[in-house]
Order: C-alpha cells, then sequence, then structure tokens
C-alpha cells in the first residue's frame, strides 16, 4: 500500500504557507548506477526519491540547546545526511501512512523521524530518545499558521 498521508499534508501545508508543493526530481539512470556502485548503498528508488523532497533540509532547533542538520547525501542520490553531535548518519527516507516522513539510518541505529510540527531522533537499538522537540523553520511556519499567529 502506498503511503497516501504526507503528500495529501505537504500540499495543504505548501497551501497554507503560500509555497508550491516539492517537485518530485527522477534521478538519471547513469547517476543511479555510479552511486550504488561508488558507495555500497542501493540505488534510490523512485518512492525514495519522492520521499527525499519532503525533507526539511537545514538545521533543526531542539530542546536542551541542542541541534540537529539535515542535508541530501552528496554522496549518495535520494539519501539524506542527519549531524547530531558530530554523528554524520546516512539515512533513507520513507514516506510513511500515519503522514510522517522516516529517516531511516542505512545501518539500522538511527531514525529521525518528522511530523507537521516536530521531529526527533530516535537510538532504534536502545528504544530511547536521543534528542526531541526538534523545529525546522517550515515546521515553525506550520505551528504559527495553526495558533493563527500567520495569514
Amino acid at each position: 500500500m502506498k503511503p497516501l498521508i504526507l503528500p495529501a499534508v505537504a500540499l495543504a501545508t505548501s497551501a497554507l504557507l503560500g509555497a508550491a508543493a516539492p517537485a518530485v526530481q527522477a534521478q538519471p539512470p547513469a547517476k543511479q548506477a555510479q552511486a550504488a556502485a561508488s558507495g555500497g548503498l542501493p540505488s534510490a528508488s523512485a518512492e525514495q526519491f519522492q520521499a527525499a523532497q519532503y525533507a526539511h533540509i537545514g538545521t533543526y532547533r531542539c530542546d536542551f540547546g541542542q541541534s540537529v542538520e539535515v542535508r541530501p547525501s552528496p554522496r549518495h542520490p535520494g539519501y539524506i545526511d542527519v549531524e547530531f553531535q558530530k554523528q554524520q548518519m546516512t539515512m533513507r527516507p520513507v514516506l510513511t501512512s500515519t503522514g510522517s516522513l522516516r529517516l531511516e539510518d542505512v545501518r539500522g541505529d538511527r531514525l529521525f523521524l518528522q511530523i507537521a510540527n516536530k521531529s526527533m531522533l530516535m537510538d532504534q537499538r536502545a528504544g530511547k530518545r536521543l534528542v526531541d522537540g526538534c523545529v525546522h523553520a517550515a515546521q515553525q511556519r506550520v505551528e504559527a499558521k495553526a495558533a493563527g499567529l500567520l495569514d
């Protein structure tokens, strides 16, 4: 079953903010083959490229003065790099049926969960949150709009 909620939420959020929905950009087959050969990661699928378009790129300010940096992976097209406390993680973006975006660590250790108004980084092996209350500027605008602070 293909997730349908996140694209609808993104479109609604874009409409609220007066922005265009993210465009899905297909990766040329030659670059997919090159990425798979060079990095050991499987080439990103069309769904993975689509999911990557929904990741909020940039700095997330988190609880207790911490921060998380999220950016497209320069070495692995269709993947996202996440940095927290000098730890660099390459993550696979996955759209979910609940409306959230999962960034799954390719090693299976970490999970960065992005919902409409906040994000959190989880340690999947220990079953605990590493950092919570992470907010990107786009999530701040959604929250302000929902609170009636923005037109």
